[in-house]
C-alpha cells in the first residue's frame, strides 16, 4: 500500500488520531510496538491560523514518528487551506482531514462529521486543499450523518476526484457516535467499487488481533485503523500484525513488562513535556496499562494523584511487587 510515494508495506496498521491520547509519548511507544503510521491529535484550523501556544505545539514531529499525517479539522475552508500550509511547513509526510468526529462541539458548528451535512462544501474544501499545498492529503470520515444518509459510496469516489491520496473510514454514522457495532459491509463496498483506485483503510471495532484479521480478509481493505482499542494496550499493534502475518497469538504481556512499559512511556512523557505537564498527562494511560488487575483501586489512585515525577516510578515498582 502507498499514500503517494510512501511504501507502507503489505497490510499496514495505523493509530487513529486522537485528542488527548495520541501525543508524542503515547506516539513514541506505539511506533516500537509496531504501529505502521502514526496521526498528531486533531489540529484545529482555527487555533492555528490564530497561533494559539497549545495548537501550534502539536505540530512538533519527530524523525522517528515517520511516516505521520497531522490530521486538521475545521468548517471554514479559508482557514483550513491557511491551515493545511502552515502543517505543511512542519514536515509531515501528508496531510489528513478529519470529516469524521463525531463529538457534539465540533460536528455541531459544522466540523468534523459536522461536513457530512454539507458533501459539497466537504468535497470543494478537500480540492481546494490538495490544490494548495505539495505533500499528500487524505481524509477520515464516516457512513453519513445518520441511517438516512449513508452516503460513503458516492461520497468516497468525489473525494477522490477531488485528489485525495488515501480514504479512512469509520464504520458508523455520526449519530450514531461510538455506539453499536462498526458496518464494515459498507467499508467493503467502497473498496470493491471498481471505480476506486486509492487505498481504502477500515475503521472501527477493531479490539484486537482477530478483528483486525477478519477485516482484512473479509473486507478486503489496504489498512486498518485501531483507535481506542490501543488506548492502555499499545501492543495492540504488535499482536495484531503477528496474527494477522502468521495466524498465531502472541501471549499476553506480564505485569511486570507491563510495568516496564508504563515507566518508559512516562519517561518519554516527562521528556517531551516537562515534569509538571508530563505527569499530569501520563495519568489517564497509567491506570489503563492495569485496568484488569484485581483490587487495584487504591494502587490506582495512588497512580493518577502523585505529582512528583520521581516518585511515579517508586508506585509503579509496588505494583510489579504487588502482582508478581
Amino acid at each position: 500500500m502507498k499514500i503517494g510515494n510512501i511504501d507502507l508495506g503489505v497490510r499496514p496498521l495505523f493509530l487513529a488520531p486522537m485528542e488527548n491520547v495520541t501525543d508524542a509519548s503515547f506516539r513514541f511507544i506505539c511506533k516500537e510496538f509496531g504501529a505502521d503510521v502514526l496521526f498528531t491529535e486533531f489540529v484545529s484550523s482555527d487555533g492555528l491560523t490564530r497561533e494559539a501556544q497549545k495548537t501550534v505545539l502539536k505540530l512538533q514531529l519527530y524523525d522517528y514518528e515517520r511516516p505521520i499525517g497531522i490530521q486538521l479539522y475545521g468548517h471554514l475552508p479559508e482557514a483550513m487551506i491557511e491551515a493545511a500550509k502552515i502543517a505543511e511547513a512542519a514536515g509531515p509526510d501528508f496531510i489528513d482531514l478529519n470529516f469524521g468526529c463525531p463529538v457534539p462541539k465540533i460536528a455541531k458548528r459544522g466540523a468534523g462529521a459536522g461536513m457530512l451535512q454539507t458533501p459539497d462544501l466537504m468535497i470543494e474544501m478537500t480540492r481546494s486543499i490538495v490544490q494548495a499545498v505539495t505533500c499528500p492529503v487524505t481524509v477520515k470520515t464516516r457512513l453519513g450523518w445518520d441511517e438516512q444518509s449513508k452516503i460513503i459510496v458516492e461520497l468516497a469516489e468525489r473525494l477522490q476526484d477531488a485528489g485525495i491520496a488515501a480514504l479512512t473510514i469509520h464504520g458508523r454514522t455520526r449519530a450514531q457516535l461510538y455506539k453499536g457495532a462498526a458496518d464494515w459491509t459498507l467499508i467493503g463496498a467502497v473498496k470493491n467499487n471498481p471505480r476506486m483506485h486509492i487505498p481504502i483503510i477500515g475503521n472501527g471495532d477493531i479490539t484486537g488481533p482477530e478483528s483486525a484479521k477478519i477485516a482484512f480478509d473479509n473486507y478486503g481493505v489496504d489498512g486498518i485503523m485501531i483507535g481506542r482499542a490501543s488506548f492502555g494496550r499499545p501492543w495492540i499493534f504488535r499482536d495484531s500484525k503477528h496474527y494477522v502475518h502468521t495466524g498465531t497469538l502472541l501471549p499476553e504481556l506480564s505485569v511486570a513488562e507491563k510495568v516496564a512499559l508504563a515507566k518508559k512511556h512516562f519517561a518519554k512523557s516527562v521528556e517531551v513535556k516537562g515534569p509538571r505537564v508530563g505527569v499530569l498527562e501520563m495519568r489517564r494511560h497509567l491506570s489503563c496499562y492495569f485496568k484488569s488487575l484485581p483490587h487495584f483501586k487504591e494502587m490506582r489512585q495512588a497512580l493518577v494523584t502523585e505529582n512528583d515525577p520521581l516518585r511515579v516510578p517508586e508506585l509503579l515498582d509496588r505494583v510489579a511487587e504487588r502482582y508478581y
